[in-house]
């Protein structure tokens, strides 16, 4: 099955060819590093990230740029009040993104172009607009896009600027031809940061920067330009029309889009105070758990943030190692099968099916689930010294396809002990839990059961059970773990 992808462009589903056999150019738009991101900018990163391992997997050479905007009202808003400079700001809330996306196991992309990096290259690409009659200059310092000048503006978002001008709450500014004519550069304020440019000092407008930076880095034309849907219009419908009044050419032949991150089924607001910033995700959550989660709905829909989800998620990935402990022990008990012999299976070829379908990793992980669930059934059917290969083989494929599929989604990465291990310690600390005084309560229910005492023994159950400790008894004595 080829790949699929969803084009924001046309509306629809389109199998994927790149401009260049063989070659992926992608640019996702990064964040404005003014404050500490939330849980929907590390959406966009996961799934982006996800998109860019595929690729890779199918052989694609890929070239992936992610950028940061690092001058913006909003910086320059921050350094007034704290006193810190932009660039302080900037710098600090770019490490704080960086250390965050390891932690998710992100991977870094090519290159991470900063809009203060690249101001020749702006100032350059304004410049040959005004050229081209595309752009003008206005008494004061401004210069702004004519949206007149490019008749297909509004092809991405499906909007009318007639409608738009007609229906528009906008301040009317005398200075712009048409209501709807958007800033490429404008004049610098006493105290705001500037650069000199054929139009006086200043810097440049939000649109420009990425038009700028991809053409740098990945030319007129290339393949997937990513980012959040919030983002379609005005910054990506307005990169469109920069981009393709200046080259002649279509600037993006695939447009993709993640949908948002709900908080207990509200938008994330600051006016409803429930905006959730990663750094306090990955206090409360291992970052496997957050990427599952992340992953969990189709990147177009939007996902919701709860208690509820997470501890659904913790558990989903609780079945899943579980399944590759008792696949390890089983085969290790097996000292005559060589686990390193098996292969791809149904699993595997089920799992690319999904992704090469719009990189759909809902699918993808139900996948993974059924395929825990058969590998249960067929773990619980094992008996004696003597298995059956076939299914010893079946577990062994299975194992190898989750392995290979942990290198696309960036999760069960871990070795199982040590997933348990860390979940049991993070647990003893959150929960302010003395384990030997849950031993104490094992050992008594172990001398419960021995004197048939099967009410006291479910008595200490459901006391540990109300603490969300899980008892499992096997045939090597009870363990327990966090649920």
């Amino acid at each position: 099955m080829s790949l699929r992808v969803y084009n924001t462009l046309h509306g629809r589903k389109e199998e994927f060819v790149p401009l260049n056999e063989g070659c992926v150019k992608m640019y996702v738009c990064g964040p404005t590093v003014y404050d500490t991101s939330h849980i929907g900018h590390a959406r966009s990163v996961v799934v982006f990230d996800t998109v860019f391992r595929w690729l890779r997997h199918l052989g694609f050479k890929v070239t992936y740029v992610r950028n940061f905007t690092d001058v913006d009202d909003k910086i320059i808003r921050k350094s007034n009040e704290t006193g810190e400079s932009c660039s302080a700001i900037t710098q600090k809330y770019i490490d704080e993104f960086h250390e965050e996306m390891d932690a998710l196991n992100v991977l870094r992309p090519d290159v991470e172009p900063r809009a203060t990096d690249h101001i020749d290259h702006i100032i350059a690409f304004i410049s040959k607009l005004i050229d081209l009659g595309k752009a003008y200059h206005v008494d004061g310092g401004d210069v702004y896009f004519s949206i007149d000048s490019f008749k297909e503006y509004g092809k991405l978002s499906g909007r009318n600027p007639e409608d738009m001008v007609a229906g528009a709450r906008i301040k009317v500014d005398e200075k712009k031809r048409n209501p709807l004519d958007f800033t490429l550069w404008k004049p610098a304020k006493p105290g705001e940061p500037f650069w000199e440019s054929p139009w006086g000092k200043g810097r440049p407008g939000w649109h420009i920067e990425c038009s700028a930076m991809s053409y740098e880095y990945l030319g007129e034309s290339f393949d997937i330009h990513g980012g959040g849907k919030d983002l379609i219009f005005p910054h990506h419908e307005n990169e469109i029309a920069q981009s393709e009044a200046a080259s002649g050419r279509q600037f993006v032949k695939y447009w993709i889009h993640n949908g948002f991150v709900d908080i207990n089924n509200e938008k994330m607001s600051k006016s409803l105070g429930n905006f959730t910033m990663i750094k306090e995700v990955l206090a409360q959550y291992s970052p496997e758990v957050i990427r599952m989660f992340l992953l969990s709905n189709h990147y177009r829909s939007p996902i919701d943030y709860s208690e509820d989800s997470m501890r659904e998620i913790c558990m989903g990935l609780d079945r899943i190692y579980a399944f590759l402990e008792r696949v390890d022990k089983t085969v290790a008990q097996n000292a005559a099968f060589d686990p390193a012999s098996s292969c791809s299976g149904s699993l595997w070829n089920d799992f690319a099916d999904a992704m090469n379908d719009d990189f759909n990793s809902a699918k993808a992980l139900a996948c993974v689930f059924d395929s825990v669930k058969k590998g249960n059934r067929i773990l619980d059917e094992i008996s004696g010294d003597n298995p059956d290969t076939d299914a010893l083989e079946t577990l062994a494929s299975i194992r190898h396809d989750i392995k290979s599929i942990s290198q696309i989604l960036g999760i069960f990465l871990l070795d199982p002990q040590e997933y348990f291990r860390d979940k049991k310690e993070k647990g003893i600390t959150k929960m302010e839990i003395d384990p030997s005084e849950i031993e104490d309560l094992i050992r008594q229910r172990a001398e419960a059961r021995k004197n048939r005492d099967f009410s006291r023994a479910d008595q200490i159950r459901d006391q540990l059970k109300s603490s969300n400790i899980i008892l499992e008894d096997g045939p090597d004595g009870t363990t327990w773990h966090f649920e």
